[in-house]
């Protein structure tokens, strides 16, 4: 199998990521664990640091630039390092089953660029979604039009039904995908801080008819911490 590196970006929230390299570290599916410290003010980096040895790197970034950036950092760590990387934040629960499934999809499918499993969040279930058109983004601010926004752009029961189910976006709080595409993109895009990273992402796979795709019968818990609010 293809070797697989995972990078989880953490800020001012090491008791969290802390219970993630906890859950992570003895997985023999994962070559590489890259935490990427993105500047805390908390003493995360040091607590962190503490773990580094054999397949586990701490990183610290010199300035907080966002989700992208910091992502960045790990990725370009893995440089030649491994195949596949896993993108995922800090409060993500996942088996080790569920990544050696994703990860065999990518070996057995070439033409799949980015695979990503169920997103259970607090019993909602998140898959893919369509990326939004200049309508779509307008209704957002829409009050009146809030109840119909939460099913604008999402893909029905329907689309689920088979073993993989082709999508243009997927949710960046857990995914994977082929590093050689990453660079070949040149990354994340940097200019945005946080939100967006998903669709900017998904258009331009999409205007490179690289497919992305999610493994349906397979999950991750996201346990939604305060994350975002600390970013």
């Amino acid at each position: 199998m293809s070797k697989i590196g995972i990078v989880i970006l953490n800020y001012n929230d090491h008791e969290t990521t802390s219970v993630m390299i906890e859950q992570i570290k003895d997985y023999k599916i994962l070559d590489e664990i890259v935490i990427v410290d993105n500047n805390s003010t908390d003493g995360s980096y040091d607590i962190l640091k503490e773990y580094e040895g054999k397949n586990i790197t701490v990183i610290k970034s010199d300035e907080n630039k966002g989700y992208s950036a910091g992502n960045n950092i790990g990725v370009k760590y893995l440089d030649n390092k491994v195949d596949y990387v896993i993108i995922s934040n800090p409060d993500i629960t996942v088996s080790e089953e569920v990544i050696t499934k994703l990860a065999k999809e990518l070996d057995e499918h070439i033409s799949i660029k980015v695979i990503a499993p169920y997103i259970n969040e607090l019993g909602d279930i998140k898959r893919g979604w369509k990326l939004p058109t200049y309508y779509g983004e307008i209704i957002k601010i829409c009050n009146t039009q809030q109840r119909f926004h939460k099913k604008y752009g999402l893909y029905d029961d329907e689309h689920y039904k088979d073993t993989l189910s082709k999508v243009d976006v997927v949710s960046g709080c857990f995914f994977m995908i082929r590093l050689d595409i990453l660079k070949e993109i040149n990354y994340f895009d940097e200019g945005t801080f946080l939100y967006y990273e998903e669709n900017i992402l998904g258009n331009i796979l999409k205007q490179k008819d690289y497919e992305t795709y999610v493994l349906n019968g397979v999950s991750v818990t996201h346990n939604l911490s305060t994350l975002i609010d600390k970013l």
